[in-house]
């Protein structure tokens, strides 16, 4: 009996240290726009202007897809004194077309502690995303479309 007795407090022990994340994105087995990106190019429009960005000249950006986060990094490819270094990140959701991301993180402080949704398609190695960037305290409010490549393992 006292051998019962001990099993069955290590058991409950052994039961109780266990912990349960929730992640929202868990349900979902194929998620095709997780992995690593580059940006290709990209297009504002505001209004009646088209701003077009072709972002492989003189930088490198990536974009960093998991389950429940993202991160962004720009570096400039120049060798003069002028260096660029942009990141930015936080939490994401993925659903079947569309994702969202939470900016928890960004160098530019004014950009934090906003959300942008994004519509999304998938061709090959091609990611195409859609949406609108609105940042109310910088006066920012335009149709984002870019396009990214799929970065080989």
């Amino acid at each position: 009996m006292r051998i019962f007795h001990i099993i069955l407090v290590f058991i409950v022990f052994t039961a109780s240290c266990t912990t349960k994340t929730k992640n929202p994105n868990s349900g979902q087995i194929n998620l095709p726009i997780v992995g690593t990106w580059q940006l290709i190019s990209g297009t504002n429009i505001k209004g009646t202007d088209t701003t077009f960005t072709d972002y492989t000249k003189n930088q490198e950006i990536i974009k960093i897809i998991n389950r429940t986060h993202f991160a962004f990094l720009r570096h400039d490819l120049g060798k003069d004194s002028i260096a660029i270094f942009v990141s930015r990140g936080g939490r994401c959701e993925i659903g079947e077309k569309k994702y969202i991301e939470y900016l928890d993180f960004c160098n530019y402080r004014e950009w934090e502690n906003n959300s942008f949704e994004f519509e999304y398609s998938i061709s090959g190695d091609t990611l195409i995303t859609i949406g609108i960037e609105k940042v109310d305290i910088l006066n920012i409010n335009y149709i984002n479309i870019e396009k990214l490549a799929r970065v080989k393992e």
